[in-house]
């Protein structure tokens, strides 16, 4: 695990964080949990969420638990430097659906001295990279990769596998739309589909 920023307002330094995973494998009740953190410490702290994700709430982030925390709907990741203004962390959540400028975004955050956590999907539901979210990956001082559990076999799992029909890339839901699934079985699940 790694430190919390707890260097003096005067001398703290940028970061960013990813957290990423499949579905169901706590992303959110992570990034939850490190900026209640931050509140506690008594830091300034601001919340985004991608205005399109109204599953649990309007405006507050949501996680399967049922753990939430209020943030600031955004239609665009410009929106989140307009409104982040004399914060000390940012929190981001469901990053994969913000445009590839998050990218820059979190860069000018973290570069003025604002930690930044972000949470997110690492892939689609085809397995492959999400968003902005590998090029997150790849500048973050940190990275959180969590974990679900199979559906089919119980190993660990690292896919979202869609189980209806729907084909866009973006489609929000729950376990009525998705299954985390282990590398075997999702390999073995695309199989089928690809068949049908």
């Amino acid at each position: 695990m790694f430190l919390e920023n707890t260097i003096h307002p005067h001398n703290r330094k940028g970061s960013i964080e990813v957290i990423c995973g499949s579905m169901f494998s706590g992303k959110t009740e992570e990034l939850i949990r490190r900026l209640k953190r931050a509140q506690y410490a008594k830091q300034k702290v601001e919340i985004f969420k991608p205005a399109i994700d109204t599953r649990y709430d309007d405006v507050k982030v949501v996680s399967h638990n049922s753990n939430s925390i209020h943030s600031t709907p955004v239609p665009s990741s410009g929106n989140i430097l307009l409104l982040a203004s004399d914060v000390q962390v940012v929190g981001i959540d469901e990053a994969q659906f913000f445009d590839a400028g998050l990218v820059d975004v979190c860069n000018q955050l973290a570069d003025s001295g604002v930690r930044v956590i972000i949470a997110g999907l690492d892939m689609d539901y085809l397995g492959k990279p999400f968003g902005p979210i590998p090029a997150l990956l790849a500048i973050a001082e940190h990275v959180t990769k969590v974990h679900a559990i199979c559906m089919r076999c119980g190993n660990v799992a690292n896919h979202s596998h869609r189980i209806t029909q729907e084909s866009s890339l973006v489609l929000l839901g729950e376990t009525n739309n998705y299954e985390p699934l282990c590398r075997d079985c999702f390999v073995g699940a695309m199989r089928i589909t690809n068949l049908e």
